[in-house]
């Protein structure tokens, strides 16, 4: 009996064992998720697209101040206001204007299986640094808010990024995304919308690859 006593004793120990090792198990497993869909986002993040081509120089689709690549597919298109004549300033002051820059620039996404743009603002050289005239441009756009700045380096080029939250008139919040540069010809920058926060998501990879080749001119 003792014996027996003894062999249930330890039947009861393995079986405690056995359910510590699976209750251990069970737990582990939502972190290990967790911990993959962290890893997968910063992974979308970071992950840089195809080139597709190069804009900004003298006979490419827009001429701006900086020269950068533009992902597989997505289209480039200058953006000229409408303004009658041939006057520059006419031209300027026909243009969409956000902050201090006006929109020069819209590479499509649509033919590359997204719906959103990335928009190129380009406006008059002045003494604000690229933080500086990215704050202005974020403050123009009513409904931002909970933006995050930093900085960054591309090719000898200073700049200032940002990531903001801006909701529009019908409620809807998605995440958005800019950066911008200071060129001897003016402030330059780059936004990164999107039809909502997924779409955005799915952009980024081309943002990245823009902000990667930046080069003044």
């Amino acid at each position: 009996m003792q014996v027996r006593a003894g062999f249930a004793g330890r039947g009861a120990v393995h079986a405690a064992l056995l359910a510590g090792v699976l209750t251990g198990c069970s737990e582990a497993a939502p972190k290990a998720a967790g911990d993959q869909k962290a890893t997968a986002t910063a992974s979308t993040e970071a992950a840089v697209a195809v080139k597709g081509g190069t804009i900004g120089a003298t006979g490419s689709a827009c001429e701006l101040p900086v020269t950068f690549d533009i992902a597989t597919d997505w289209k480039a298109e200058a953006v000229d206001g409408g303004g009658s004549g041939d006057d520059p300033a006419d031209i300027a002051d026909a243009l969409p204007h956000q902050g201090p820059v006006a929109l020069r620039c819209e590479i499509d996404a649509k033919p590359a299986g997204n719906i959103g743009f990335l928009r190129v603002w380009t406006g008059e050289p002045a003494e604000d640094d690229a933080r500086a005239v990215l704050e202005a441009f974020v403050e123009a756009a009513a409904g931002a808010s909970k933006a995050t700045y930093r900085t960054f380096d591309a090719g000898g080029v200073d700049g200032a990024e940002v990531r903001y939250l801006y909701t529009s008139d019908l409620l809807e919040t998605k995440q958005e995304s800019a950066l911008a540069v200071v060129t001897p010809d003016g402030p330059v920058v780059l936004h990164l919308g999107g039809l909502d926060t997924e779409e955005h998501k799915g952009m980024l990879p081309a943002y990245q690859l823009a902000k990667r080749t930046l080069r003044g001119r």
